[in-house]
Formats: C-alpha cells, sequence, structure tokens
C-alpha cells in the first residue's frame, strides 16, 4: 500500500506529517513556521507554479508534483497554478540570455497537455487548476508599478544569474526583473500558506514570501525539492539532452529506458518518484547490497511507474515490448547486440562515438550528418549530438532507417 493512500491529517501525529513531508525535500524555509501551519488544524493552500513552456512533462517535473501529492493525501487544498502570464515574461532562472517570449497560441496548446498529465498524480476532484492571467489581466499599469516598487534592482541582482549576466555584461531586459515579482504575487492572490518549487528557485519562493508580508499577509512556507538527474546520471533530466522519461512514454520505453539508468541512481529515483514507504525502500535497497541484482530492483520500480502512468496491465506486459518496437515498426528479429566499454578515466560514450564504435556510421561525420538529419533514435526517441551513455546503460539505437543495434555500456 502506497505511503500517502489517502490518510486523514488528524489520523497522523505531527511526526509522521512531517516525515512524509520531508521526504525527498531539498530545504523548508522554514520548518518552524510549516509546523505552526499544521498546528492550525485547517487544510493549507499548497501552491505550485508551472509555466506551460514546452507540451510534454518527464519524470523530472514529477518530483514536484509528488510532493503536492503528498499534501494532498494529508488533506490540504492543492493550487495547481500554469502560469500562462508568466510563460510571457519567459522565466530567467539559470539563462545567460533572454528567454525568447512564447506566443498565445503556444502557451495554450501547452497549457493543455500540463493539465492532462498532472492528474495521472493528483486527484482531478481534490486539485484547484488557475491560470495567473485570471488577475495580471485585471491590473493596470499603475498596479504593475506599484508592485515593481515593492523591491530595488540591487536586490534583484543578488540572484546569482542576474549577477553573473551582470558582471559579464551581457543584457538583461527590464521585463526579466519583473519575472520574481510576477510569479511571488500569486502566492499574494492566493493567500498561499505554502509553496513548493525546485532548488533553481529559491529567489522566487522567498519574493513571494516577502510580498505577502508586504501586502499585510502571513508569509508562506517555502519548499524546494532537488532537481532530478536523467538517464545520463549527471546531467539535469532534460529532453533536449535525450536523458529523459516522458510521462507520455509508451510502457515498452519507459520500461527500457528505466531499466537503463546507472545503479547509482536507483536510491534517488526511489525516493523522489515511488510512491513506496521508505521502510520497503530501504529494504529493497538492502537486498541488492546482499547481492539482488539492481536490475530486479529497477524492474519493480519501472512497473510501478507503468502502472501510474498507463495501467495495471500495461506493467505486467511491458518487458515484453521493451526494446521491440520502435515508433516506426518492428525491429529486426536478428538485432545485433553490441558491448561496448569506457576506457579508464571516461565518464560516457557521446552518440557520435557509439554510432562509430557499433558500425552504425562509416565515420564521425556521417555519424554527425546523421544526427543533423534527426535520422538518429535512441529507444523510439530522437536524440542531438550532446546525447550521451554511461556505464551500465542498454539502449536500441536505430540509425537511418535500416541500421539498427541493441547497445550496451560497460
Amino acid at each position: 500500500m502506497s505511503q500517502t493512500a489517502a490518510l486523514p491529517t488528524q489520523t497522523l501525529s505531527l511526526e509522521a506529517q512531517l516525515a512524509l513531508i520531508q521526504r525527498g525535500t531539498h530545504e523548508i524555509l522554514s520548518q518552524e513556521d510549516l509546523v505552526a501551519k499544521l498546528k492550525l488544524g485547517r487544510p493549507l493552500k499548497i501552491k505550485a507554479g508551472f509555466d506551460p513552456t514546452a507540451p510534454d512533462l518527464h519524470l523530472g517535473h514529477t518530483v514536484l508534483i509528488n510532493k503536492l501529492k503528498h499534501f494532498q493525501d494529508l488533506g490540504h487544498e492543492i493550487y495547481f497554478l500554469i502560469g500562462d502570464y508568466t510563460a510571457k515574461i519567459g522565466d530567467p532562472t539559470g539563462k545567460n540570455s533572454t528567454r525568447p517570449p512564447l506566443t498565445d497560441e503556444q502557451i495554450q496548446d501547452n497549457a493543455k497537455t500540463y493539465a492532462e498529465q498532472v492528474f495521472k498524480i493528483l486527484d482531478k476532484d481534490k486539485t484547484t487548476v488557475v491560470f495567473n492571467s485570471q488577475w495580471f489581466n485585471e491590473m493596470t499599469a499603475a498596479d504593475m508599478i506599484a508592485l515593481a516598487s515593492q523591491q530595488t534592482v540591487s536586490r534583484m541582482l543578488e540572484r546569482d544569474d542576474f549577477s553573473k549576466r551582470y558582471a559579464a555584461q551581457t543584457p538583461i531586459s527590464i521585463h526579466e526583473f519583473l519575472y520574481p515579482l510576477v510569479q511571488g504575487y500569486d502566492s499574494v492572490a492566493l493567500a498561499a500558506d505554502v509553496e513548493l518549487g525546485g532548488t533553481d528557485q529559491t529567489f522566487n519562493l522567498l519574493m513571494g514570501r516577502t510580498l505577502q508580508s508586504r501586502y499585510g499577509q502571513s508569509p508562506q512556507v517555502c519548499i524546494t525539492v532537488p532537481i532530478l538527474e536523467g538517464l545520463d546520471g549527471v546531467n539535469k533530466m532534460s529532453k533536449s539532452l535525450g536523458n529523459y522519461v516522458a510521462i507520455y512514454d509508451k510502457p515498452g520505453t519507459m520500461y527500457q529506458k528505466i531499466l537503463s539508468m546507472p545503479d547509482t541512481l536507483i536510491r534517488r529515483y526511489y525516493e523522489f518518484l515511488s510512491f513506496k514507504p521508505m521502510d520497503e525502500v530501504e529494504a529493497l535497497l538492502l537486498e541488492m547490497e546482499n547481492g539482488r541484482n539492481p536490475q530486479e530492483i529497477k524492474r519493480i520500480l519501472a512497473e510501478e511507474l507503468i502502472e501510474r502512468f498507463h495501467d495495471k496491465a500495461a506493467a505486467q506486459t511491458a518487458h515484453k515490448s521493451a526494446g521491440n518496437v520502435l515508433a516506426d515498426g518492428e525491429l529486426p528479429v536478428d538485432l545485433p547486440e553490441v558491448t561496448l566499454k569506457l576506457e579508464d578515466g571516461q565518464a560516457a560514450l557521446f552518440i557520435t562515438q557509439i554510432l562509430n564504435q557499433a558500425k552504425l556510421a562509416k565515420n564521425n561525420a556521417a555519424a554527425k550528418d546523421m544526427l543533423k538529419r534527426q535520422a538518429v533514435k535512441v529507444d523510439g526517441d530522437e536524440v542531438e549530438v550532446g546525447f550521451s551513455l554511461s556505464a551500465g546503460q542498454t539502449v536500441v539505437i536505430q540509425a537511418g532507417k535500416k541500421a539498427f543495434a541493441k547497445v550496451t555500456v560497460v
């Protein structure tokens, strides 16, 4: 039974509630304030905002959504905020240049898929979906100026990405300074008790806490969750790097990808992605330490996630389709299997090296050409030049229309 299975808040001790909330979190600002709010004996307003900048969510995004699920199962009110207004500004977090704003059409299309995907995890009947255009479209220019007056330029330049860009004389547009203020005002508009975000969002979350105080509200508690590493075990999970597992991946593809992750990620993926109680997780990890095959531990997680995003039948049969079918059709029966060995000190093999060593490309130039033409797929998904594989990963690679290989890196 899941640790998060619909337990009313009043049946759990404060210590038990905190243990669930703390699972997989990076920082709580502040825990003292959180305890005080939990002692109020009423459902808290829990807010998390997502700018619809891309149509699909991956497992890295679900770390935060899973934490919303924890709060939801404790009986609190969940506000899933779609930043259709803030998406027009473009979140400058982590960017070394001004981000191009999205069109209204792109925002609307992406927002539709977000709502559909989050209800694979959250209870639709207990979740309030809000768009921040609801209050910002009603703001006048005078209202926005009043909001901008709540913070100074020097305070904004304390943000790491802004300070680096300023020092490097890289342009910072005025509207980018508005982003933290606008995100912070969302908390005022909702009178949020708690806001969740990734570790890269700490500045913005604290801005909401500051603005609530300025507007006479009780400051929200800010909870950050870690950024999940992708399947390469090194970089942030990202579609552009090809190291991701998408919520909408086919069951076989999802199964294959999860089993291909490095053993070093097993604990983190269980802690952040699984709904199993931590004592069950620790028991599985102990079995692995005592000699149980890590692939079996990964398989258990893969089946749990496939059941969550598809259904139980798909989870039970995913292993049969893993590596056997790509988006364009069935693979050859005599699929060649290739094992590639990392040299001493080598952390990973880039896709151009893999194509050459697996004899899927004649030379480096041919490999780059196929990648440029988007003719290379890994487990059915197109990859780019920066894609790499680390030790312990097994994938099916298609180069062009007819060249296939099952590649394992050791």
